[in-house]
């Protein structure tokens, strides 16, 4: 390598400091830490997930729950609505857990090892809010500084058993100090510059150090195992209308979409499939064919609907039809609902 490893950070800071990206849970380069609260809460919603899709989460949460003891203080199926079309939704079961732990705690630890202890909070996210909240020295590696880290270092291994390799490099180019901001750069050189694929080395500031770009195809790194087709799977979902209300039942807390209000299924999971027919009894309607693909599987859920004088079973309540935006549906039955709507 052209360059040392103090190079490298300061080179990396130094271009951060001209083309940080303005996020709403960021602070600005330099300037003093951010309120933990933001910094933990987006980094949960990022798990994943695009930063385009968690801004306008993170508004609405930030603006309903502004600071971690009322987010602690809120019912959890409030949280679970609000987080509703984000996706992983252990996530915000985890997230009202997290939020009351440390309402008891008194406020968020402020080292790495302590915050491993939360519920939900993986090596990367506990290493994340340590380094940009508390200004602790922490290894943060993403996706975007797997990318990175592994073109910079070229190196050859597959993911994820690089992974150990890629924390080490890591760790010998980040810096005692503006650990947060170094770690933030890091980020953003992956998301910016080293993209996935045509990565823009002449506009990098690593670019003299980049043993991948003196190897002469950076863009190949990291090396991934082929992807494994997905399970596809079959279910049905039931539109119950009576009155312009429409019956909703709360999935079970720990299963697919646990703890989540959704129209009425069949039963399939990611592992098993649903009949994919309705229930005996009265006259079902169909209202057409679902696609979504979960992390495991995918999914064909025909939807049904049935209007008058069905008495569904079991716990559910009677939402309003005109208000079903308001229900926080998941995505796959908010997809549903509007398929029979349209």
């Amino acid at each position: 390598m052209t360059a040392s490893k103090h190079n490298i950070s300061a080179a990396l800071l130094e271009w951060y400091d001209s083309h940080a990206r303005s996020l709403p849970w960021r602070a600005a380069p330099g300037s003093a830490a951010p309120d933990p609260y933001r910094v933990w809460l987006s980094e949960v919603m990022l798990q994943q997930t695009t930063t385009a899709a968690v801004a306008p989460y993170f508004r609405k949460f930030t603006q309903r729950w502004p600071d971690v003891q009322a987010l602690a203080a809120a019912p959890e199926e409030d949280i679970m609505a609000a987080w509703a079309g984000l996706g992983y939704y252990s996530r915000a079961r985890n997230l009202a857990a997290c939020a009351r732990e440390v309402t008891a705690l008194g406020g968020f630890p402020g080292t790495e090892a302590e915050l491993r202890k939360l519920p939900g909070l993986g090596a990367y996210t506990a290493a994340a809010i340590a380094a940009i909240a508390f200004g602790e020295r922490a290894v943060v590696v993403d996706a975007n500084v797997e990318r990175v880290v592994s073109r910079l270092f070229a190196i050859e291994e597959p993911l994820p058993g690089s992974r150990k390799a890629i924390r080490a490099n890591a760790d010998t180019i980040t810096p005692d100090d503006r650990a947060g901001d170094f770690a933030q750069a890091m980020m953003d050189l992956g998301a910016t510059i080293c993209t996935n694929r045509d990565p823009r080395c002449l506009l990098c500031p690593l670019t003299e150090a980049c043993e991948g770009r003196a190897a002469g195809d950076p863009a190949r790194l990291p090396v991934k195992p082929p992807k494994k087709a997905k399970p596809e799977r079959k279910g049905a979902a039931y539109w119950i209308e009576r009155d312009s209300a429409v019956w909703l039942v709360t999935r079970q807390g720990t299963g697919m979409l646990g703890g989540m209000r959704a129209l009425p299924d069949d039963g399939w999971t990611a592992r098993a499939d649903g009949s994919g027919e309705p229930p005996l009894g009265g006259e079902w309607q169909s209202a057409g064919l679902v696609r979504h693909v979960f992390t495991h599987a995918s999914l064909e859920l025909s939807v049904f609907r049935h209007e008058g004088g069905f008495d569904p079973e079991g716990e559910g309540e009677w939402w309003p039809v005109e208000q079903i935006e308001e229900a926080g549906l998941p995505t796959l039955f908010a997809k549903a609902a509007r398929l029979v709507l349209a």
